[in-house]
């Protein structure tokens, strides 16, 4: 390993701005319609449907995460991709990662189950058509597929920490969302299974880092703060000499630039400890509820009586 003119204590990290989370919301689902309304379907009402869904969606996430004290939480939009609530916390809990990952679809399928069912007991296909909206994009969202909720769920059952699994599963998934969106010909679909592969690049080389650490005896399943001195050396040395861009310009930057940009990337390997607070039971009960949520629309659907709304398709 080669040596470098390393500082003699760690650099702080700095952290994140409270930026103004209503403007960031505001500003990004402005331009979230205006791409819809341009590159996807210019007619208001469906634009507004499919924004009422994934408000609702997010809404779950975002009050779950307040409860439980998340730090900077935030709602976004993302131009014909969807939205996300993005918040963060010093230590995790696996229990209420779960309620965080589950809260976004439980609300929008039992929503859309309701005005299904009300929808074809007075036969109104505007209640119909927007009940079906709701079930289609939460049940997308709970397919176990990185980076969907169903996704996260997944993860949380394997507890994070079998990271070559959960690379060739995000592998998994990028390759069948991009054969889904080429079967659909749809390009949204596939852009997102593109997306989900240049994640998966990334997760590789963390592994790769973090097979590297393990051998030199580093923990890095720690917070930032609570990261020693020696181990924040070796991290760094593995960091440089995994990342070619980085030992190419570090010689460029200023002393001060150089320790906020390792001191960033150096949090960026580690790996936030979770605590696995979550009985048996909990696991079950939370395993039911998804294959629940899977199902239950289906069930609902050959049940009910719809032939009055297919005549007027």
């Amino acid at each position: 390993m080669e040596d470098y003119n390393f500082n003699q204590q760690k650099p702080d990290l700095i952290d994140e701005k409270q930026n103004n989370g209503l403007s960031l919301t505001i500003f990004s689902m402005t331009l979230f319609i205006l791409f819809f309304i341009v590159i996807i379907d210019n007619d208001i009402s469906f634009v507004m449907s499919i924004l009422i869904v994934l408000i609702i969606h997010e809404l779950g996430h975002f009050i779950a995460m307040k409860l439980f004290k998340y730090e900077n939480v935030k709602m976004l939009f993302i131009p014909l991709m969807g939205a996300f609530v993005k918040g963060s916390r010093k230590k995790y809990s696996q229990k209420q990662s779960f309620i965080v990952a589950i809260s976004g679809p439980f609300p929008g399928i039992v929503i859309g189950i309701i005005l299904m069912l009300y929808g074809s007991q007075i036969q109104s296909s505007i209640l119909l058509d927007l009940g079906i909206l709701f079930l289609i994009l939460n049940i997308i969202n709970i397919l176990p597929l990185d980076p969907l909720d169903g996704g996260q769920m997944f993860k949380l059952f394997v507890r994070k920490k079998h990271e070559l699994f959960l690379l060739i599963f995000s592998f998994i998934s990028s390759i069948f969302l991009i054969l889904f969106g080429f079967i659909l010909n749809n390009y949204i679909i596939m852009i997102f299974g593109f997306l989900i592969g240049f994640k998966v690049r990334s997760m590789q080389k963390r592994y790769q880092i973090h097979k590297q650490l393990k051998d030199l005896n580093v923990n890095y399943v720690t917070t930032y703060n609570s990261l020693n001195y020696s181990d924040f050396l070796k991290i760094k040395c593995v960091l440089i000499e995994n990342t070619p861009s980085l030992k190419k310009y570090i010689n460029l930057l200023t002393e001060d630039q150089i320790d906020h940009i390792i001191a960033n990337q150096v949090n960026n390997v580690l790996d936030v400890p979770i605590k696995i607070d979550t009985s048996s039971l909990f696991k079950f009960i939370i395993l039911i509820t998804w294959i629940l949520l899977l199902v239950s629309p289906f069930l609902l659907f050959i049940s009910l009586d719809l032939e009055w709304y297919f005549s007027l398709v």
